[in-house]
């Protein structure tokens, strides 16, 4: 059985500007908003939440399975999803569609603004977990993707009694409001960003208290300050790690999640979960690009060992 990931798969086109964004954004002027920055630099890389996510669990030593719409220009990408061994039996290539884009300029402070194409991410509805056979995931994570996709993921996790992560993330402000509290009601976990959580609560009308309530993890990243887990009514604050130097911001919270739920799956308290996704997080933040961070189980091991104690639960990796 494998932990199946649904999401976007994308390339993602990444710019810096070598300044701040806020110098030339006019408050008293936000409705009448027309911005252009002149980059520095520009790189096309592998990307999209499902197998951001799925390449962090694979380095840590899971198999898990993407499950996803991708345009014709997918197969260089499939191929190579496949060495790092990735399961792609269930990424669905649509004819007459590219695959999705994701456009994001960094400034010097890492702020970021960000487009997103759909491409053949807007087909994604047409696939059906229950294509899937028998027994074959025991566990989903319905990440940002169509929003038809994501209600119809969640309506068939809770129809087949599989256990899901609901991570709305980026799409928290396009969903429907009624489907992201079924999507949050229902879920075994919650994963966003501290931003993001404050427009879920928003937007289904459930405080945090709420959604504690409701699922077995709630896990909120907070940027520089770590994260914050709860589960059964304890809090577990997770430090950053510190990175030797940063390169690029985007896909770190895709690999928190990569790392966390490897942890997860090897059963271990959720303390070290929480700092392996730290420590997964601060290796893509090292790197630009989503999926250019390599480390051998061993490495990540060692590194964690200098930051974290995990009295040997470890060794089992």
């Amino acid at each position: 059985m494998a932990i199946v990931i649904t999401g976007s798969i994308a390339y993602d086109y990444l710019m810096t500007f070598p300044g701040y964004f806020k110098q030339n954004i006019l408050p008293d002027k936000l409705d009448k908003i027309s911005l252009s920055f002149l980059v520095d630099s520009m790189t096309r890389q592998r990307g999209g939440v499902a197998p951001n996510i799925a390449y962090t669990l694979a380095l840590l030593g899971e198999k898990p399975m993407v499950f996803a719409t991708a345009g014709e220009d997918f197969e260089d990408y499939r191929a190579w999803l496949e060495t790092h061994k990735i399961d792609t039996k269930y990424a669905k290539v649509v004819p007459g569609k590219y695959t999705a884009s994701f456009f994001v300029n960094t400034d010097l402070e890492n702020n970021q603004i960000a487009s997103f194409y759909t491409g053949a991410m807007a087909d994604a509805s047409l696939l059906s977990l229950k294509e899937m056979k028998r027994g074959e995931a025991d566990y989903v994570v319905i990440s940002p993707n169509d929003p038809l996709a994501m209600k119809k993921y969640v309506e068939e996790c809770i129809e087949l009694g599989i256990p899901y992560l609901f991570d709305p993330s980026q799409q928290v402000a396009r969903n429907p409001h009624e489907d992201l509290r079924r999507g949050a009601q229902n879920a075994h976990a919650i994963f966003c960003n501290e931003y993001e959580f404050e427009l879920l609560q928003k937007h289904t009308d459930l405080c945090a208290e709420d959604m504690e309530g409701c699922v077995k993890l709630l896990v909120v990243t907070l940027g520089e300050k770590g994260a914050s887990i709860k589960s059964e009514g304890k809090e577990y604050l997770i430090p950053i790690v510190p990175a030797d130097h940063i390169a690029d911001p985007t896909g770190v919270g895709d690999a928190f999640r990569g790392g966390f739920l490897r942890g997860y799956r090897l059963g271990l308290d959720l303390q070290t979960c929480g700092q392996m996704g730290a420590l997964a997080a601060t290796y893509c933040l090292e790197q630009k690009g989503t999926q250019n961070h390599f480390y051998t189980i061993s490495d990540f091991v060692k590194r964690y060992r200098k930051h974290f104690d995990d009295k040997g639960a470890l060794d089992m990796m």
